[in-house]
């Protein structure tokens, strides 16, 4: 990563050191020198992270001459809403995708993943000479490389990529207006720089999001650990686990109300803030069982690291992209069916209703919880991730977006209102890990722990990573 605006800094992290830039509202007068010459920013798509992103912006570059446009594709229902948040036809921020997309110097690019991967042809082909190419994800590059394609010649390639959700994008943005910030964390990668200033210009994106730090990945790391990540522990296996240690624990006398809390509440509140707010290993000492913990731990950490593996290397090979395009395909003509009927997730609202203080932490929830965490930590790094991709994609962003918002909502609401990409991988791969639980780790339970396993979570370098990036965490917890 390289600057000529904003300050880089190094941090430490196990092995070395990692170049990242601080956030901060201060930053904004910057914005426009860092942007080297673009005057209009056209956003596509009006998605979470199109909404989020595009007022971010807007509000960031306020009074800068600098303009935020949003393109919709004709007809969209997105076009009302976007109104009442003050773009307009009339005033030239709101239009058609591809007259907005040709009239912009950088073009950030937010539609669904198979629609883009369906219709790039046509957007590259309106882009002004030189303008740049923003993505938030690199799912288009692993699409373009299985078609044997590529992005356009002549064209800097950035990508911003927030390490949560879009509504916590601009949720911490507007919640962190008296404290010089308080947002999500982002990556940004540079795939092509023809004119030097590709750098600076994903730097100002980020910064305009609200980023309390932004660090450097590769557009090809980035989409992996992402992809990986909503199928693992952001989503996927969230959505396994906490179904199998519901029946798991209705199946040994528990009410359904104390089996939601012992699985799904325990991971979305307690578990997750002591994560958030004190680490992994805190969860061990925090469970009130601490050999029943470890047990756990040790019963489901290689199936968990077997399936994120997989899951890794169906990405890396384009298998996982081709699912996601192919069922996009089939779901053409109609809605994707909702995952929220099995039996547990009517007792969600008696259980929301009825808390109180702090619930405990069930030692057999969170070990399970634990495990599959670290074997997404130990495979991302095996494969070669940088510490900060590995402990925002594997942990902050579970902690700090996606679970406080499953504990608002319910893990089943979450499933059916994220990205249609992560909807698909999360239906795919959450049973697998589901099965997992309930026919290889819960019936071991019985089995003494593995001391080497303990100690590889105990000495792990990615809690020294991970306290490395607590340091730069914004002062605002995100308020659902």
């Amino acid at each position: 990563m390289k600057s000529s605006v904003f300050q880089v800094e190094s941090m430490v992290v196990p092995g070395g050191t990692e170049s990242i830039v601080r956030g901060g509202r201060d930053l904004f007068p910057l914005l426009p020198e860092a942007l080297h010459g673009v005057e209009r920013i056209g956003v596509l798509g009006w998605g979470p992270q199109g909404r989020a992103q595009a007022l971010n912006l807007r509000d960031s570059l306020a009074g800068t001459g600098i303009a935020v446009s949003v393109g919709l594709r004709p007809g969209s229902a997105s076009a009302e809403d976007a109104r009442a948040e003050g773009f307009s036809e009339a005033d030239g921020t709101l239009g058609d995708w591809l007259e907005v997309a040709g009239a912009s110097d950088l073009v950030i690019l937010l539609i669904a993943d198979a629609a883009l991967a369906a219709n790039h042809e046509q957007i590259f082909g309106v882009l002004k000479p030189g303008a740049t190419i923003g993505l938030s994800h690199g799912f288009l590059l692993g699409h373009l490389e299985a078609i044997g394609s590529a992005f356009p010649d002549g064209h800097p390639v950035i990508a911003v990529c927030p390490k949560g959700m879009g509504d916590s994008v601009r949720r911490l943005y507007v919640q962190g207006e008296t404290v010089n910030g308080a947002g999500i964390n982002a990556s940004i990668a540079v795939q092509a720089d023809p004119d030097g200033h590709a750098w600076d210009r994903a730097l100002a994106w980020s910064i305009g999001l609200g980023s309390p730090y932004t660090f450097a990945t590769t557009l090809q790391d980035e989409y992996r650990s992402d992809i990986v990540g909503e199928r693992a522990i952001l989503l996927g296996a969230v959505h396994g686990l906490v179904e199998a240690m519901y029946r798991h624990f209705r199946i040994d006398g528990a009410d359904p109300v104390t089996a939601y809390e012992r699985s799904t509440e325990a991971i979305t509140g307690p578990i997750a803030r002591t994560i958030s707010t004190d680490g992994l290993v805190a969860v061990r000492a925090a469970s009130g069982d601490v050999d029943l913990f470890d047990r756990a731990y040790s019963a489901a950490y290689q199936p968990a690291r077997d399936l994120v593996a997989e899951i890794y290397d169906e990405v890396a090979d384009g298998t996982e992209l081709r699912s996601v395009i192919l069922a996009e395909q089939r779901l053409a003509t109609r809605p994707m069916t909702e995952i929220g009927g099995s039996p547990m997730w009517s007792h969600s609202a008696e259980v929301h209703a009825r808390r109180g203080a702090p619930g405990a932490i069930d030692p057999v929830t969170a070990g399970l919880f634990v495990a599959t965490m670290m074997a997404q930590v130990d495979e991302f790094a095996t494969r070669g991730h940088a510490w900060s991709e590995i402990v925002n994609e594997s942990v902050i962003e579970a902690v700090d977006s996606l679970l406080p918002y499953m504990h608002a909502r319910d893990v089943a609401y979450m499933v059916d209102n994220c990205s249609r990409t992560a909807r698909l991988g999360t239906r795919r791969w959450g049973p697998r890990f589901q099965a997992a639980y309930e026919q290889i780790a819960l019936p071991h339970l019985d089995r003494p722990a593995d001391p080497a396993l303990l100690k590889g979570f105990e000495d792990n370098p990615a809690h020294d990573a991970l306290a490395a990036a607590a340091k730069l965490r914004p002062s605002v917890d995100i308020s659902v």
